[in-house]
């Protein structure tokens, strides 16, 4: 039959009762080719009532009645029949069918309407035309409606999985060799171009953002796929042809390397060696994310020897032909396959994916194959080009198209075909890429089927060795930052693979062969003697390699990892010289094409490198120096090596047991390195890093201590030298942290004073005070530091640093070095008449105050100065009430007399104090009075009443103070309210 109907039952549930629906399904040729349920599910997939009647038909044919096309039964009636039949058929029906019926009867009844021009007419129950298309039914609405509304959430909610799956769909249906995967694929494409977003993203020039070119990537990559189905018909592939050069003309088509042409578009194409990166960015054709496909269609699979290749195990060239150069097959007789690796990789790929695993297996040994030959000639033109270029230093050959980060990620694929050969498992399913939660794969060695001589090896150490080659494989950092990053990412997902695969003593031997090769490899492998300035740098790499090998050939490893430190895009063409004087680096990328966009990501990886090798080096004396050459010579960034530092002072000091020194000295020597390299440039972690240098250097014991305070004016500024580090240094925990003995003490302490007085004499201004603190407890130093305090007071310090340390003399018992401060610090002062807030007021009064406690010739001493620097009335006025309060010199200095009378304001030097206030009081009101406003009215009054107080303290002060508001009333008496106050007030 051609059609199916049925009734379904969906049993009751606790929330649901029981459903019944009505399904019928159309099938052709093996296919179901339309579906239609009542329960209106709409999915990609058929509901579960489609399948369930499906099953029924399938595993009980017997049950189902079997029918002819309902047209054969229609004939066999006559007239009444038909009229009874009809009749019947409205009245089960009448409310659907009604107007249908109704219609077609008026259209059957005109003579000249269309249903009268065609003969006979349609029964869904009989078959299609043998030319009719036959395929699956796939819900094209649905499809659409689904991936919109996925890429209208724009990678939240969990959408980019949901494509993800959708893409994994379409894989699995050309794995199952379902035509209707490249019409899904179709479809998905449309929508994605459809994608609002794109003009957007154009008209911005932003790239598109993360998640939605990794999926823009699966979709290029699949449709390589498709193109390249080694099955497919000449019409398909035209057809596919042109739908993907229309997409790939549309402006907001993305490209391949990501960018919207605002970088230079990268070099995907396999070019020529030599013409390389000098090629005019015009000159290159525009790739979109659809060219691979595109190129592909061009690819067909009609080569003899390919065929033979992928059609049997058992394909090795006659032996008599295995002496000459052949480019079909290798000295053993195993076939080779030499087309552009890219490509030969999309061509397993195309494989697998289209259900021909054994086809894809056999292309890839042949491929591999091919690689290692290619791998010993380059070798074996190396070692002749190999002085020379060892001479040079550098070399300008290179890959200039890298397999790892590649569009059609070749050695991923690789890797993939031969170890989903090897895998425990039942079903040999395809890998899920968004499969979040599995657990690691295990895999077994499964010898490969070969026609030449057993050769002992398995696919399992084939994928192991393609993964090293393509990992290692020189090749010059591409343009722009998505093909960088895309370079990042795919080495991360590579090695994760790795990181499955249990090494034992058969993958181990793989390793060491691979790991020599590379590092023997000259300038095609990434780990050779000399590598192009602009290489991809190996450090994720080498880290991967030095962790597998370290545990069976740890020489081996050291080697390797070490050589893998450099990152030549750093240096500067200048030799980098004395490592402790980082002036010859250039920590900056020359600002020409590439520029490299990932460089923080990839020194970042070069530190995780180094720190791998420093863990595994602890205790090690001789490996943790070459270790830290290597850092010394290739990290330049000051951060980085501070982090460095800490980690190996974290492993070198553990809480449970006892510290490692070999790793101290060495946390303690990138310590010092940093501080050399932060000394001149600001560094927002400067602080931190000094502090933390201490605690190492205190963690590595006195000696190292003493080695700090000695070198301090090439790692420290004097002020940090004084307040962190000699402070540190001397403090109570630091003692008892070393429990030192006496003459350990005395040897700290000395040093810290020298270094106390050297930093005093070269930036007194900072480092007076905790030079005199540091040298409180020896006469001479004390005596030196305070003379360097007097020698640079009156040019190279400010009253405020002056009135400090002589508040601290006072502090420790020295009034009259106090007092001489002071005075210094008076002369640098000026206090304007409207500063009465000024901050330095509070300095004043205690000068004045200490002057007066230690005598009338201190008190006369200091008063000129006070007249001479402070203009402002009210703080003069307060200073000379307090002088006024108390007998002078209650210091009791030994040796000087004190006759305990109060003061005079009539008599020196109180007297010229008494003056300047007047003064002041006379000069600020005059002042005031200029541009004053009602509102401040009272408060002018208050502040003559406190001049009163102080005209009154002279002889004949009421005299004066009379006069004076005469002269106010004479000179202001247009401002007659004010006045008024001022009559009211004084008379």
């Amino acid at each position: 039959g051609f059609h199916l109907s049925g009734t379904v039952t969906e049993p009751a549930t606790a929330t649901e009762p029981e459903m019944t629906y009505k399904v019928a399904i159309s099938f052709d040729r093996c296919k179901i080719t339309s579906v239609t349920c009542g329960c209106g599910n709409k999915d990609i997939f058929y509901c579960a009532h489609v399948v369930a009647l499906s099953l029924y038909r399938i595993r009980k044919p017997d049950q189902v009645k079997l029918r002819l096309p309902i047209s054969e039964t229609l004939f066999q009636m006559n007239r009444d029949q038909l009229q009874k039949f009809v009749q019947y058929l409205i009245t089960a029906h009448h409310t659907e069918v009604l107007p249908t019926a109704q219609k077609l009867a008026d259209e059957i009844l005109s003579s000249n309407s269309e249903i009268n021009q065609v003969h006979g007419a349609p029964d869904p129950t009989a078959g299609a035309s043998i030319d009719d298309e036959n395929c699956w039914h796939l819900d094209e609405e649905q499809v659409r409606e689904q991936v919109k509304l996925f890429l209208s959430q724009g990678g939240y909610y969990g959408s980019g999985k949901q494509l993800n799956s959708m893409f994994a769909k379409v894989r699995e249906m050309l794995r199952m060799r379902d035509s209707n995967g490249a019409r899904m694929l179709t479809l998905i494409t449309e929508q994605f171009m459809a994608d609002p977003r794109l003009s957007l993203w154009r008209q911005q020039g932003t790239g598109i953002t993360e998640k939605c070119r990794q999926l823009w990537d699966e979709l290029g990559a699949l449709w390589v796929c498709v193109v390249l189905n080694p099955h497919c018909k000449l019409e398909e592939k035209s057809c596919w042809l042109r739908q993907l050069r229309k997409w790939g003309e549309m402006d907001v088509c993305p490209l391949e390397d990501g960018n919207y042409g605002n970088e230079l578009p990268n070099i995907t194409n396999a070019l020529t060696q030599s013409s390389g990166h000098s090629q005019d960015s015009l000159a290159r054709p525009r790739r979109t994310v659809f060219t691979r496909a595109i190129e592909g269609c061009d690819l067909h699979w009609q080569d003899s020897h390919l065929q033979r290749i992928i059609s049997s195990d058992f394909y090795v060239s006659p032996s008599y032909q295995r002496e000459g150069e052949s480019l079909l097959f290798n000295s053993q007789g195993q076939p080779l396959w030499l087309e552009h690796v890219p490509t030969a990789c999309a061509r397993v790929d195309a494989l697998r994916s289209h259900g021909y695993p054994r086809e894809a297996l056999r292309l890839t040994v042949a491929i591999i194959n091919t690689l290692r030959l290619q791998q010993q000639r380059q070798l074996e033109i190396y070692k002749h080009q190999k002085k020379e270029l060892l001479q040079r230093g550098a070399t300008t050959i290179t890959n200039l198209e890298g397999w790892v980060g590649h569009p059609l990620n070749p050695i991923g694929c690789l890797f993939l075909t031969l170890t989903e050969a090897c895998r425990l498992e039942e079903e040999n399913c395809l890998e899920i890429s968004d499969a979040g939660d599995s657990k690691p794969p295990v895999y077994q060695h499964v010898p490969i089927a070969t026609g030449s001589q057993d050769s002992g090896e398995s696919y399992l150490s084939l994928a192991l060795e393609v993964a090293l080659m393509g990992m290692g494989q020189q090749r010059v950092m591409p343009e722009g930052l998505y093909a960088q990053d895309k370079v990042c990412r795919n080495e991360e997902q590579i090695i994760a693979r790795l990181q499955d695969l249990e090494l034992d003593p058969v993958l181990v031997q793989t390793l060491r062969k691979q790991c020599i090769l590379l590092l023997e490899g000259g300038p095609f492998s990434g780990l050779g003697e000399v590598i192009h300035r602009e290489s991809v740098p190996m450090h994720t790499f080498a880290k991967y390699l030095f962790s597998a090998l370290l545990p069976h050939d740890a020489d081996l490893a050291y080697k390797l990892a070490l050589r893998a430190m450099r990152l030549p895009v750093l240096e500067t063409t200048a030799p980098s010289g004395d490592v402790t004087h980082p002036h010859h680096l250039v920590s900056v990328v020359p600002s020409r094409y590439p520029r490299w966009f990932t460089l923080g990501h990839l020194e970042s990886q070069q530190c995780e490198l180094a720190s791998t090798m420093l863990t595994a080096a602890k205790g090690d004396m001789l490996r943790l120096r070459t270790v830290l050459e290597a850092i010394q010579k290739n990290i330049h960034s000051s951060s980085l090596i501070f982090k460095l530092a800490q980690d190996a002072f974290k492993i070198a000091t553990p809480a449970d047991s006892n510290s490692d020194t070999t790793l101290l000295n060495v946390a303690l020597e990138l310590g010092l390195q940093v501080m050399r390299m932060t000394l001149s440039t600001l560094n927002w972690r400067r602080r931190e890093m000094v502090r933390w240098l201490v605690t190492c250097a205190t963690e590595v014991g006195v000696r190292a201590l003493v080695s700090i305070l000695q070198s301090w004016y090439s790692l420290f500024t004097p002020t940090e030298a004084t307040s962190i580090v000699a402070a540190t240094v001397m403090s109570h925990n630091t003692i008892l942290r070393l429990s030192l003995d006496y003459p350990q003490r005395e040897e700290l302490a000395s040093c810290a004073r020298t270094l106390a007085l050297q930093c005093a004499m070269k930036d007194p201004q900072n480092c007076a005070l905790s030079a005199l603190t540091l040298c409180e407890k020896d006469h001479i130093a004390f005596e030196t530091a305070y003379q360097i305090v007097i020698d640079a007071a009156s040019t190279g310090m400010t009253y405020t640093q002056l009135f400090t340390i002589a508040r601290y003399m006072e502090h420790r018992g020295y009034p009259l070095r106090a007092f001489k401060l002071a005075s210094l610090a008076m002369t640098h002062l000026n206090l304007a008449y409207n500063q009465d807030t000024h901050p330095a007021i509070n300095d004043v009064l205690w000068a004045c105050a200490l002057s007066h406690s230690l005598g009338k010739n201190e008190l006369a001493a200091i008063i000129p100065l006070v007249v001479k620097s402070v203009h402002c009335a009210t703080v003069l006025s307060d200073i000379l009430r307090r002088c006024t309060m108390t007998a002078p010199g209650l210091a009791g200095i030994p040796g000087r007399r004190n006759s305990g009378k109060l003061m005079s304001t009539d008599k020196a030097p109180l007297r010229q104090l008494l003056d300047a206030t007047i003064s002041a009081y006379i000069n600020t009101t005059h002042s005031r009075l200029t541009h004053i406003s009602p509102r401040h009215y009272g408060e002018f009054i208050e502040f003559l009443s406190k001049a009163r107080e102080t005209f009154l303290l002279a002889q004949d002060g009421h005299i004066q103070f009379a006069q004076f508001i005469d002269n106010l009333k004479q000179i202001y008496k247009g401002k007659k309210k004010l006045m008024l106050l001022v009559r009211e007030r004084f008379g």
